[in-house]
């Protein structure tokens, strides 16, 4: 099978996947809707279906590329449905209130989500290049991938969205970088409706697995000069991660 072959059986197979999942979810809702249920930005009550459904979506289409990384998206996905699920009441948002609380002897579901994902990020990273440097920074760039887009998070659609945007681009490269780009895409794309119409969240959950198979994608389609400049970037936004989230919630649809 060809490159485009394989890149566009990628984006198929995580759309389709994806979309089934989230419809699956959504008839049976297992434990109950209200485990299910929460209040969105403008409280109304939306579903977490989407998240599960892009974390299986993203991960299949990333595992047939490269096995560790379609684990490594699950992992993040994984991460972020603990924080959605035991972080549910927790106010305190980013990294340096997390960071305080763990000084403080206190392991909030942040912190877990945290550490979880960064070492995600650091396997898929080491799988995916062979210099010690260039693993350490596509282990950041993942991780760092994954928290940009849970940033996004803020209003409905605009995480999916900018995964779409991203992602794009790297369905026009070859190789392995459009395989994974082609799994991020694939999944966003099937949530997005959903998520705009504010039938459904993404979460963590989602947010999580979709950046990081974005970042992997990133990762596959750079060299060490790409991945410098994509882990200084990504970096800056945690550090101004409030900045960011401001950004995004912005004026289009409210």
């Amino acid at each position: 099978m060809n490159s485009r072959a394989r890149r566009t059986t990628s984006l198929a197979l995580s759309a389709v996947l994806t979309r089934a999942g989230l419809t699956a979810l959504r008839a049976g809702a297992p434990g109950g809707r209200g485990r299910w249920e929460r209040t969105n930005h403008a409280g109304r009550p939306v579903g977490l279906y989407a998240g599960p459904a892009a974390v299986a979506g993203a991960a299949v289409g990333a595992w047939r590329t490269r096995p560790a990384v379609g684990a490594a998206v699950a992992a993040a996905g994984l991460c972020g449905a603990y924080d959605d699920v035991v972080g549910a009441g927790d106010s305190r948002r980013g990294f340096a209130a997390h960071l305080a609380a763990l000084r403080d002897g206190e392991v909030t579901s942040g912190a877990v989500k945290l550490f979880g994902v960064a070492g995600a990020g650091l396997v898929a990273g080491a799988v995916l290049k062979e210099r010690p440097l260039d693993k350490l920074l596509a282990g950041v760039v993942i991780a760092g991938a994954a928290h940009f887009v849970n940033l996004l998070d803020v209003r409905p659609g605009r995480a999916a969205g900018a995964v779409l945007v991203l992602g794009a681009p790297g369905l026009l490269r070859r190789g392995q970088g459009a395989e994974l780009a082609a799994a991020a895409v694939g999944a966003a794309a099937a949530v997005l409706p959903d998520d705009v119409g504010e039938r459904v969240m993404i979460g963590d959950t989602g947010a999580h697995a979709l950046g990081a198979a974005l970042g992997a994608a990133v990762v596959a389609g750079n060299g060490r000069t790409g991945l410098l400049v994509h882990a200084v970037a990504l970096t800056a936004a945690a550090v101004y991660g409030d900045r960011v989230s401001a950004a995004a919630r912005g004026p289009v649809g409210g």
